[in-house]
C-alpha cells in the first residue's frame, strides 16, 4: 500500500508503537547492566562513567534513530517499503558496485533477526529467577529460564501467520503501557538527583571515552550500542505501518528511553555497595520499587515477546524484496490482511524459529548473548549509511552535504564496528557465521542469475507466434497419441510473444507432445488484494493460446480453477473450439482433460563455463531446485503436474566434442575371448 493512503491515526500511531519499537525499546533491559558488568561491577563505577555513559547512550540515539533513520532514511522509501533492500532498489542504477553494500547488509540483519528474540526474552525471564512467590520459586535456576524461555518463543513464532495488523492491535496499548512505565520509573529515580541531566551534555560522552573511570576505553561502545540496535529494524518495518505514524509516535518513545537510561543512572551512583542474592546484577530491574518488581518483570517480558516481532516482521519483509531484486529464490508468501506490505512467509518463519531457539540453548545465558549482540548490526548500518549517501545523490543534494553525512556517520558507526569486533571470540563469530551463510546463498543467487544471463545468448527466447504452424500441425497429426486434451505450460511470455526455447523444446523435441489445446499461461501478482482478471492472445489460431492471469495478491493462486473458467469463456465466444468428452461423470461436459508441465533447468555437461562461473551457476540451479516448489506457487499440488528437467547450456561447444570414425578392428586372430577383453 502506498505511504500517502497510511494516514496519521490513533489506531495507526498504536499499531507502530505495538511493532516496530519492541527492539529498542527493550534496550533499557541489557544496555546499563552491560555497561556496569563490563566495568567490574557495581562497586567499580563511578559518576564521571554513569553521567558519560548516558551521555552516549542518549546521542548515539539521537544521531543514527533520530536523525539517520527517522528524519533521512524513511524518505528512502520503495513504493512505501523500507530496508536496505528498498533502498538498493532505488540506486542500484548508480553503480554496478552497490550491490555489495546490499548484500552484506541484508545479510547482517537478517543473521541479527535471529538474536533478537533470544536475548530479549532471556533477559526478561532471568528477571524471575531466584524469585519468591510465597514459600515456593517457580523459577530457581537457569535450566527453567531457558525452558521458559523456549516455549515463549515458539509461541510467538505460532502466532506471525495472523499478520502485523492483528498482532500490532493486540500488542499497541500494551505497548504503550510499558514505554509509559519506562518513562514513569525514570522520573521517580531522577526525582531523588536532578542533577543526573547534566548527563545530556555532549562532552560528556567524548570525554568519558578517554577518561581512566572507563576500565574498557573506546570498547564501551560495543555496550552503548546497544541501545540504539532497533533503528534498522525501524526503518524496515515502515512499510507494515506508513513514515507518517513513526514520525508521530518516535519523540514519546524517545522521551521514555532517554528517562528511563537517566533513572536507572540515579539508582547506579545511590548503591554503590548493592549486593544481589547469588543472582546477576540488572539496574532495571533493581531501580524499581520492590513493590512494583513483579508487575515490572511480566511487562518487560511481554515487552521482550513484542520486541522480537519488529526483527521477525522485518525479516518477513527483507526476505520479499531479496525475491523481487533476486537475492533469493521465490518463496511462497502469505497476505493474512487486505494490505499489501503486511506479509507472512512460512519459510522465513520456520527457520528464524529453528536458529533462535538454537541460540537459546547454546549461549544459555544474557550475558553470553549480549557478548555476541550487535556486531551484525552495525555491518548493516554502515552499508546503509553507503547506500544513503547515494541516495542523497539521486535526489540530487549538494556533494558537501552528502559527503559531510557519509563522513559524519561512516566514522560513528565504523567507531562502533571497532568497538563491537571485541565480541567476536566471545560469541560474535555465531551471528557473523549465519551472516556468512545468508549472505553466501544471496551473491550465489544474484551472481548465478547475471552469468547465466551473460551466456545464455540471444537464442535463449523465441517467437511464439513464428511455431504456431507447427504447433497447430502436431495438434492434428495421428500419428502421434494425443498427450493430453488441455497441454499447459507455466510460462512467462514476454511482450505477448517471446518464449523461452527451453519449452518448445519440450514440446516439440524430447517426444512430441500432442494435444488438442496448447496453454502458455503467466500468472502476475498485482498490489491490489483482489484482482482477478485475465487476457488472452490466441495467434489467429484455434488451439494455441497466451493466457495473462492478473490476480491479486489475496486471490488464492488456482491456476487449474481460473482456466477452467477462461476455457469456458474462450469456448463460449468461439475463440477455440469446443472439448466434448466421450466418457464423463458430468453429461455434456464440454472442457477436456488438464495437464500441466512446469520446466526446470539441469546443469548440462555440456556447459564450457569455466572455474569460478561454473561453480556459481550450478550452486545457483542445485539452490533453485532444492527449495522451490513451484506446482504449490500455482495451486496445481492436486492435479497432474510434471516437473520436466532441461538441460542448461551455457557457453561455446567444444570442438572437443567432434569423434572421428574408423574402421572396426579384426580380431580374428586372437584364440579366445579372455584376450578380447584384456
Amino acid at each position: 500500500m502506498d505511504q500517502k493512503k497510511k494516514r496519521i491515526s490513533v489506531a495507526g500511531l498504536l499499531i507502530t508503537i505495538g511493532i516496530v519499537y519492541g527492539d529498542i525499546g527493550t534496550s533499557p533491559l541489557y544496555v546499563m547492566k552491560s555497561i556496569v558488568t563490563g566495568n567490574d561491577g557495581i562497586a567499580n563505577v563511578n559518576r564521571e562513567l554513569i553521567l558519560g555513559s548516558i551521555s552516549l547512550i542518549f546521542w548515539t540515539v539521537t544521531l543514527l534513530t533520530t536523525v539517520k533513520y527517522v528524519m533521512i532514511a524513511l524518505n528512502a522509501t520503495n513504493h512505501g517499503e523500507g530496508g536496505i533492500f528498498a533502498l538498493y532498489a532505488l540506486v542500484r542504477k548508480r553503480a554496478k558496485w552497490l550491490v555489495m553494500p546490499a548484500l552484506i547488509g541484508g545479510a547482517a540483519l537478517l543473521a541479527d533477526g535471529t538474536l533478537t528474540p533470544a536475548v530479549t526474552v532471556t533477559t526478561s525471564i532471568e528477571g524471575l529467577k531466584n524469585m519468591h512467590f510465597g514459600s515456593s520459586i517457580p523459577v530457581p535456576d537457569q535450566n527453567s529460564v531457558i525452558i521458559i524461555t523456549i516455549v515463549i518463543l515458539l509461541l510467538l513464532f505460532s502466532i506471525q501467520t495472523f499478520g502485523t495488523s492483528i498482532i500490532g492491535k493486540a500488542f499497541g496499548p500494551i505497548m504503550l503501557i510499558w514505554f509509559s512505565f519506562l518513562g514513569l520509573i525514570g522520573i521517580h529515580n531522577m526525582m531523588q538527583d536532578w542533577s543526573i541531566l547534566e548527563a545530556l551534555n555532549p562532552l560528556l560522552a567524548i570525554k568519558v571515552l578517554f577518561s581512566p573511570a572507563n576500565k574498557v576505553g573506546i570498547f564501551i561502545l560495543g555496550s552503548i550500542f546497544l541501545a540504539t540496535t532497533g533503528a534498522e529494524a525501524l526503518y524496515s518495518d515502515v512499510g507494515h505501518v506508513g513514515r507518517g505514524n513513526i514520525l508521530g509516535s518516535w519523540p514519546y518513545v524517545f522521551i521514555c528511553l532517554a528517562l528511563n537510561y537517566l533513572g536507572q543512572g540515579v539508582w547506579i551512583l545511590q548503591n554503590p555497595n548493592y549486593h544481589t542474592n547469588g543472582t546477576e546484577l540488572n539496574p532495571f530491574f533493581e531501580a524499581v520499587p520492590a513493590n512494583l518488581r513483579l508487575f515490572a518483570i511480566i511487562l518487560a517480558t511481554i515487552a521482550a515477546i513484542i520486541a522480537s516481532q519488529a526483527l521477525i516482521t522485518g525479516s518477513f519483509t527483507l526476505v520479499s524484496e531479496a525475491s523481487g531484486l533476486k537475492f533469493l529464490p521465490r518463496m511462497k508468501i502469505n497476505y493474512p490482511t487486505t494490505e499489501h506490505g503486511q506479509i507472512y512467509i512460512p519459510a522465513v518463519n520456520k527457520m528464524i524459529c529453528i536458529v533462535t531457539i538454537a541460540i537459546v540453548m547454546f549461549f544459555r545465558t544474557s550475558e553470553h548473548m549480549e557478548a555476541a549482540y550487535g556486531l551484525s548490526i552495525t555491518v548493516t548500518m554502515l552499508m546503509t549509511t553507503l547506500l544513503l549517501f547515494e541516495y542523497l545523490g539521486a535526489k540530487n543534494h549538494p556533494l558537501i552535504l552528502r559527503l559531510c553525512f557519509l563522513i559524519v556517520f561512516g566514522f560513528i558507526e565504523g567507531m562502533f564496528l571497532i568497538s563491537s569486533l571485541t565480541k567476536f571470540t566471545h560469541g560474535g563469530y555465531v551471528t557473523v557465521l549465519i551472516a556468512g551463510f545468508i549472505g553466501i546463498i544471496m551473491f550465489i543467487w544474484f551472481f548465478g542469475n547475471k552469468i547465466r544471463d551473460k551466456h545464455e545468448g540471444a537464442n535463449t527466447y523465441v517467437r511464439l507466434d513464428k511455431y504456431t504452424d507447427m504447433l497447430a500441425d502436431l495438434s492434428h497429426d495421428d500419428d502421434y497419441p494425443v498427450y493430453a486434451t488441455n497441454l499447459v505450460y507455466m510460462a512467462k511470455v514476454k511482450y505477448n510473444k517471446f518464449i523461452k526455447r527451453e519449452i518448445l523444446y519440450s514440446i516439440l523435441d524430447k517426444r512430441p507432445k500432442r494435444a488438442g489445446a496448447y496453454w502458455f499461461v503467466s500468472v502476475n501478482i498485482t498490489n491490489e488484494p483482489y484482482t482477478a482478471k485475465y487476457a488472452v492472445n490466441t495467434y489467429d489460431t484455434k488451439n494455441i493460446i497466451n493466457v495473462q492471469l492478473y490476480l491479486g495478491f489475496k486471490k488464492q493462486t488456482s491456476v487449474n480453477v481460473y482456466l477452467r473458467q477462461v476455457v469456458h469463456d474462450l469456448i463460449k465466444d468461439g475463440t477455440i473450439e469446443s472439448q466434448p468428452q466421450e466418457y464423463t461423470t458430468s453429461p455434456g461436459r464440454e472442457v477436456g482433460d488438464f495437464s500441466f508441465v512446469i520446466v526446470k533447468d539441469v546443469v548440462s555437461s555440456l556447459t564450457k563455463l569455466k572455474g569460478f562461473e561454473k561453480w556459481i551457476v550450478t550452486a545457483r540451479v542445485w539452490l533453485q531446485n532444492l527449495s522451490s516448489n513451484p506446482a504449490s506457487w500455482f495451486g496445481l499440488e492436486y492435479t497432474d503436474t510434471v516437473v520436466e528437467s532441461v538441460p542448461l547450456i551455457l557457453g561455446r561447444p567444444s570442438r572437443d566434442l567432434h569423434i572421428k570414425r574408423v574402421a572396426p578392428c579384426d580380431y580374428s586372430h586372437l584364440k579366445n575371448e579372455d584376450e578380447v577383453i584384456q
